[in-house]
């Protein structure tokens, strides 16, 4: 059976367990029947736009190292990954999620008329909306669709800011940075003897004031919910020098919290690697690879890596051709990377044509990343793509279930 015919006969009785106000952690009784919990998607942004070209390197074609005489990475220097690509020397962990077949790779990603600013191009990237916007986020609009009532805990935002992505017209967000300091501050709090439900605090349930209130307690109760969470999680692998905050989705995941959407992201622009490229892009994707490797790890260990997909994204490429500094400038088609237990590893898309450069020196896109957007809403989440990005993408078989 398909994943969205089974989640379609559960859905009557999931909406009791995830009915709104519904903050009871899941039992390990539902963990070990798997119909029981609905799939789970991570979308990591690698902010800064990373280098495509010199993460899955194309060692087969000579335009690659003609377009980087110095950049280009030798391919005896590369990780073994077919005999047309390899990996950045850096990817190790993410080379055994390839070996296992748990690892897609996604060519050619991007969109028509493409920018090269960092916060428009993201801005289409967190809406699905490119050259036009919204006001609210893709993963937003997801929840929206799932839910068209509010619950608590949809969507799990970690991070200092609340990213866009995840704006929606429906739910909260629960947003924070460090689980153990996620409460509001006393100043803001509600008095203590105030009740814990709108309708008794003696004013109209369905005004402002009341939403409001209700906001709090659902912030209040989830804060103890995410401190709790985190408090009890033991990482069953090495997440590596820098985790991006997968361990901390991990333990929201394993405590049982309903959420089914998260985002986190490779903060401060890190990829913009315009000047000296090659020593910090081998780093940081090095820290990608051990953290993601780790997160899928991990959460097979704890016995819940079938529910979990994580998305890895970019709001562009590089450049093809390096520049006079040891970097590459803003580019335009790049790839995505798609990792878990319930992938089809493999390649998808058409590699970008580096013979046939276009505006700015600039390959064409191949893929609408909508695309890949449209095969998690559809094929994995359950959701309507339709609805979701306002117009019907075809999408991929990325999914063993």
């Amino acid at each position: 059976m398909k994943r969205r015919t089974v989640l379609k006969g559960l859905s009557g009785a999931l909406s009791l367990a995830l009915a709104p106000n519904a903050l009871a952690f899941t039992s390990p009784s539902v963990r070990e029947n798997p119909g029981a919990r609905k799939p789970i998607l991570v979308a990591l942004e690698l902010s800064g736009g990373n280098d495509g070209l010199n993460t899955v390197v194309p060692f087969r074609n000579d335009d690659y190292y003609r377009l980087r005489p110095t950049l280009g990475i030798p391919a005896k220097d590369l990780l073994a990954l077919d005999a047309e690509f390899g990996f950045n020397p850096g990817l190790v962990g993410l080379q055994s999620l390839w070996r296992d077949q748990q690892l897609a790779i996604v060519h050619g990603c991007g969109y028509p008329q493409p920018s090269y600013s960092h916060f428009t191009s993201m801005a289409y990237w967190h809406t699905g909306a490119p050259n036009r916007g919204n006001e609210f986020g893709w993963l937003g609009r997801v929840a929206d669709n799932l839910a068209h009532q509010r619950r608590d805990n949809m969507l799990v935002n970690i991070g200092a800011h609340q990213s866009l992505a995840v704006n929606s017209k429906i739910h909260t967000p629960v947003v924070f940075d460090d689980p153990n300091k996620f409460q509001r501050d006393r100043w803001m709090s509600v008095p203590e003897s105030s009740p814990n439900n709108a309708s008794g605090r003696g004013f109209d349930a369905r005004s402002n004031r009341a939403y409001l209130h209700a906001i709090h307690d659902s912030a209040q109760a989830s804060s103890s919910l995410i401190r709790s969470a985190w408090q009890a999680y033991a990482a069953d692998a090495d997440y590596g020098v820098a985790p991006f905050d997968l361990p901390k989705v991990a333990a929201c995941i394993d405590a049982g919290l309903p959420t089914q959407l998260y985002h986190v992201s490779v903060r401060n622009n890190a990829f913009d690697t315009h000047v000296q490229q090659p020593a910090l892009h081998r780093r940081l994707l090095s820290y990608v690879s051990d953290a993601v490797t780790a997160f899928v790890r991990d959460l097979d260990a704890k016995g819940c890596a079938d529910e979990v997909v994580v998305l890895l994204y970019s709001e562009f490429g590089r450049r093809p051709a390096e520049n006079a500094n040891q970097g590459t400038d803003h580019g335009t088609a790049n790839l995505m990377m798609l990792a878990g237990k319930p992938i089809r590893g493999g390649h998808y898309g058409i590699p970008m044509d580096l013979s046939a450069l276009g505006p700015e020196d600039n390959p064409a896109y191949s893929v609408d990343f909508r695309r890949v957007y449209a095969s998690l809403i559809d094929g994995w989440l359950g959701s309507s793509s339709q609805a979701v990005l306002g117009d019907g993408f075809s999408g991929f078989d990325f999914f063993r279930i």
